[in-house]
């Protein structure tokens, strides 16, 4: 199989805060050092990825100015990393959602997709903004989700916790997606996390409400998605492979397919629809 992994995080580790950058290093104290020749290096990430058994990554990417350090130079970093690899690479960009207008929002959009960025990432709890607070007056959300399912760029929503210092957990609820999926019913909207681990069954009842919301498994214990997904075959169609490496506990990537494979005892066509096949539908080929 030409394995999908769709949440792997390639970022300037330069723009973070200390203290976020201590979380992650944290999480990887004997890899660091490689991890940042990965950051630098595309041709080196690539390699790591032939050797782990991965053949497409989703290099996720979203500033987060208040919590993380990152900018909106974070996209000028994903366009420029893809460039020439755009095979074996899927770049996700971002916005600040809680600053600007719905006109410098579809405008940003645009730009990004000009660069080569193939779709968004909105973080609630590390942007802390609501997924809908567009609601609530948030215009340049608002023209972000529009310009997107306009220009057919798929939108990852974090949900469920996240440990780094300075996220807001208030945020990680995915139940605000019930808004973004009704309200943009043609935008393409990724669920990464499931809403582990608080979450999960609200996350599987919106997965059952709406046909344009489809599950990243990225962070959940194999282990635990029967439990937390009895449905999974019901949304076969809508579930995508994902590693979150390298956050904290992420070892390897080609460990995590292990345990993925071994732990699940999937038959081979589902395993086939949620490491290559929905992932080539959501993101064809270049």
């Amino acid at each position: 199989m030409r394995v999908t992994d769709i949440h792997v995080h390639i970022q300037p580790w330069e723009l973070l805060k200390p203290e976020a950058l201590a979380f992650i290093q944290h999480g990887h104290p004997h890899d660091a050092q490689t991890i940042r020749g990965f950051l630098q290096s595309p041709d080196k990430l690539l390699a790591y990825m032939d050797q782990q058994g991965v053949h497409r990554c989703g290099l996720i990417n979203y500033p987060a100015p208040d919590t993380l350090g990152f900018t909106e130079k974070v996209n000028d970093f994903v366009a420029q990393y893809v460039k020439g690899h755009e095979d074996r690479f899927i770049a996700f960009g971002g916005l600040d959602p809680r600053r600007g207008t719905a006109e410098e929002a579809r405008a940003q959009v645009r730009a990004l997709r000009d660069k080569g960025i193939r779709a968004l990432k909105v973080h609630p709890p590390h942007q802390v903004v609501a997924a809908n607070d567009y609601l609530r007056g948030n215009a340049k959300l608002r023209g972000m989700y529009e310009a997107a399912q306009e220009l057919e760029m798929p939108v990852m929503v974090h949900t469920g916790t996240s440990l780094f210092p300075g996220a807001r957990n208030a945020f990680a609820d995915p139940m605000a997606l019930d808004d973004v999926c009704q309200d943009f019913p043609d935008l393409q909207v990724v669920m990464a996390h499931g809403g582990r681990a608080l979450w999960t069954r609200e996350a599987g009842f919106l997965l059952r409400r709406f046909e344009n919301l489809w599950l990243d498994l990225s962070s959940i214990p194999p282990q635990r998605i029967p439990e937390w997904f009895p449905n999974l075959f019901d949304i076969r169609e809508r579930v995508l492979y994902g590693s979150d490496w390298p956050g904290p506990g992420v070892k390897q990537l080609g460990d995590n397919i292990r345990r993925f494979q071994e732990e699940l005892a999937l038959a081979r066509p589902l395993l086939e629809l949620i490491f290559e096949e929905n992932a080539a539908r959501l993101f064809p080929e270049a």
